[in-house]
């Protein structure tokens, strides 16, 4: 759908993030018919963007959950995800974290260590109950993308190698109170480059025959998510080819594929809405400072990545200019030396491919409320996210307040 992104913004403020929910649908069918005429589960990676109107979206179209947290966990369940399709996943899963998860029943806990699987036993033997666990193993492939989101080489804190794999698939296999469904990998995200994938699905993909050979029986094949999308001018990977590698790794194994995708559903299904407060200059430097900043949208900062940025209905002569927010940081930019057409006070600025890592790894540094979101599909739009008032921000302070 065409989106008036004015008159969002002119009903509810800027800063402000708004989803086209369509957009996501069609994303979202297009990875699962990939993957056609196989057994496969696509479990929507939460923390991309955890608001629980895109959880519960994807949940109606059949989708499970990829949770980093008991907090995901709890929303997705919140959101209407089968618990039968939610993975938890994640390095530092507390001992109430892992209790939850195991009473909430949900399909399987993803181990990232020998410790992690001791302790998982340990817990649910205090339950009496049999964890479903999966294993991410760490199959030390270069992804070929940025370093903070490189998650496969053993240099990262993700997982473990494939000697160490298989130690905790015997361990597990002859536990009592441990029930080895599954083997994960993820070598990270915003892949644009086929082969990483493929030769990592390829050695995942030997160490289950190796499993299945000692009757281990592995039911789901879970390759992680970080399929790319296009910020700039990347080429991308087709859902199809993906789902062909993928396929062609497991050849002559019964297994159900699990992927999760996250930045593929939503990152290009999302805009950040932010107006312009003036222009300064200092000497040849031009900025345009603008009511958005870097605690809502921290890419940018954060990776130095690229967003497209578009000024709505402004036109003129365009010279570069830095795109910076009002945090008193030098990194609160959205954009460095981009070609802008003349601004003036309360023009709006649209900062594009925001619908991942955008408001999820938002926060109120400098006292900073959190933006609203909206939600559009079929012709129309709605709130899905109040804007965060001062007093939401201080409500779990003031009682401690000294009088």
């Amino acid at each position: 759908m065409k989106i008036d992104f004015e008159k969002l913004a002119e009903e509810y403020g800027t800063p402000l993030y708004v989803y086209d929910f369509d957009a996501m649908e069609q994303s979202y069918e297009e990875l699962k018919e990939a993957f056609s005429g196989q057994k496969s589960l696509i479990a929507y990676a939460v923390k991309a963007n955890s608001n629980l109107s895109v959880i519960s979206h994807f949940a109606k179209l059949g989708a499970g959950a990829d949770c980093v947290s008991i907090g995901e966990v709890e929303r997705a369940l919140m959101a209407g995800v089968q618990r039968y399709k939610i993975i938890f996943s994640g390095v530092g899963k507390r001992d109430d974290e892992i209790e939850k998860a195991l009473r909430e029943d949900i399909l399987m806990i993803n181990l990232e260590s020998e410790a992690e699987m001791r302790r998982v036993e340990k817990i649910a033997e205090s339950l009496g109950v049999k964890a479903r666990i999966s294993v991410r193993v760490n199959p030390d492939v270069d992804p070929k993308t940025h370093p903070y989101i490189s998650t496969g080489l053993h240099e990262n804190k993700f997982g473990v190698d494939i000697d160490t794999a298989k130690r905790i698939y015997i361990r597990a296999k002859n536990s009592d109170h441990l029930d080895p469904i599954g083997i994960h990998f993820h070598i990270g995200s915003q892949l644009t480059d086929l082969s990483p994938i493929e030769e990592a699905a390829n050695m995942v993909a030997d160490l289950v025959r190796s499993l299945k050979a000692i009757d281990i029986d592995i039911k789901f094949f879970d390759v992680g998510g970080g399929l790319g999308v296009v910020y700039d001018s990347e080429e991308t990977i087709s859902p199809a080819n993906y789902a062909e590698a993928i396929s062609r790794a497991t050849k002559g194994l019964d297994l159900t594929l699990v992927c999760e995708p996250g930045r593929f559903l939503t990152a290009n299904a999302g805009w950040l809405l932010t107006r312009v407060i003036y222009e300064k200059s200092n000497g040849k430097k031009r900025f345009v400072i603008v009511d958005g900043a870097m605690n809502d949208l921290l890419r940018p900062s954060l990776y130095d990545a690229y967003h497209k940025v578009e000024v709505i209905g402004v036109r003129g002569e365009e010279s570069p200019a830095d795109i910076v927010g009002p945090i008193c940081e030098t990194g609160d930019r959205f954009a460095r030396e981009r070609p802008l057409p003349p601004t003036k006070p309360g023009d709006l600025l649209v900062i594009g491919s925001a619908g991942a890592y955008g408001f999820t790894m938002s926060s109120n540094y400098n006292t900073r409320g959190r933006a609203a979101e909206i939600a559009c599909s079929g012709g129309e739009c709605r709130k899905i996210r109040d804007r965060e008032s001062f007093e939401d921000q201080t409500r779990l302070e003031k009682a401690y307040l000294e009088k």
